[in-house]
C-alpha cells in the first residue's frame, strides 16, 4: 500500500485583471477522479494546503453542464463529501516528503491565486522532482511550478509539460480577464518544453518522474498512470 500526497489550493477567489474577485477553488473532477481511483486501489491519500486551510471546491465544477450531467455531478459531490481527508489537511510547511510515495496536484483556478507563489510548494516540488518519485500535476496545477524559481532559475526549465491551454482559458471566457495566462507564463518565464492536445480532450505528458495533464478530462488518465507507477 502506498501513500499519496495531494497538494491542494486553499484559495476561495482569484483576483482578475480589473481587480474583481472571481470565486474559485479546486476543480471537483480533478480531485475526485484520482482520489477515487487511488483509494479504491487500496492506497492512502493525505491532503495538504497552504496553512492547513480547508480546501474550497469551485462550485462551477459541480454544475451538471461541467460534470457530464446530473448523475456525474451527484457522484462528484458524494466522493468529495466522503473524503474526510479534505476536512483535516496538513499544513504544507510541515509536510515530510519522505513519508509519501507520490505527489499529486489538482487544478481549478485556485493555484493561480495561491500555489504559484507559495514558497512551501516551490520547495516541495523541487524536492519531489529531484527524488525521482512520481510528481503528477493537472490543468491549472502547473501554476505551482512558477513557485520553484530562485533568481529566475528552476529545475523545471526544459522539462516536457502540458497544462490548461490559453485556448481553453479563452473558451471559458477568462483569457481576456486573467492577470496572466498559464500556458504563456510557463513557456515564456519557465523555459519548459510545452505541448498540448485538443481542447477538453485528455492529454498527458510524461517526462521521467514528472507527469502533467492538460485539463479536467486528463485527471483520470494521470490517476491511471500513477497507479501503474505505484505498483
Amino acid at each position: 500500500m502506498a501513500k499519496v500526497l495531494f497538494v491542494v489550493s486553499g484559495a476561495t477567489y482569484w483576483v482578475l485583471k480589473d481587480g474583481t474577485r472571481y470565486a474559485t477553488g479546486y476543480w471537483a473532477e480533478e480531485f475526485a477522479a484520482p482520489y477515487k481511483a487511488i483509494t479504491e486501489a487500496g492506497h492512502d491519500v493525505v491532503v495538504a494546503t497552504p496553512n492547513g486551510v480547508t480546501p474550497n471546491v469551485d462550485m462551477m465544477s459541480l454544475r451538471p453542464s461541467m460534470a457530464g450531467g446530473e448523475q456525474g455531478a451527484l457522484e462528484l459531490e458524494e466522493i468529495i463529501r466522503s473524503a474526510e481527508v479534505m476536512r483535516r489537511p496538513l499544513q504544507l510547511s510541515v509536510v515530510r516528503l519522505e513519508d509519501y510515495d507520490a505527489v499529486y496536484l489538482p487544478g481549478g483556478h485556485g493555484p493561480m491565486s495561491d500555489l504559484w507563489l507559495d514558497a512551501d510548494v516551490g520547495r516541495l516540488l523541487t524536492a519531489q522532482l529531484a527524488s525521482g518519485k512520481p510528481l503528477a500535476i493537472v490543468c491549472h496545477g502547473p501554476a505551482s511550478i512558477l513557485a520553484t524559481r530562485i533568481h529566475g532559475k528552476s529545475p523545471f526549465n526544459g522539462r516536457r509539460i502540458t497544462c490548461f491551454t490559453d485556448e481553453e482559458e479563452a473558451a471559458v471566457g477568462l483569457a481576456s480577464r486573467a492577470p496572466w495566462l498559464l500556458e504563456t507564463e510557463l513557456k515564456e518565464k519557465m523555459g519548459v518544453d510545452f505541448s498540448r492536445g485538443e481542447i477538453w480532450k485528455p492529454y498527458m505528458v510524461e517526462d521521467q518522474n514528472l507527469i502533467t495533464g492538460q485539463n479536467p478530462a486528463s485527471a483520470a488518465v494521470l490517476a491511471e498512470r500513477l497507479l501503474v507507477l505505484l505498483k
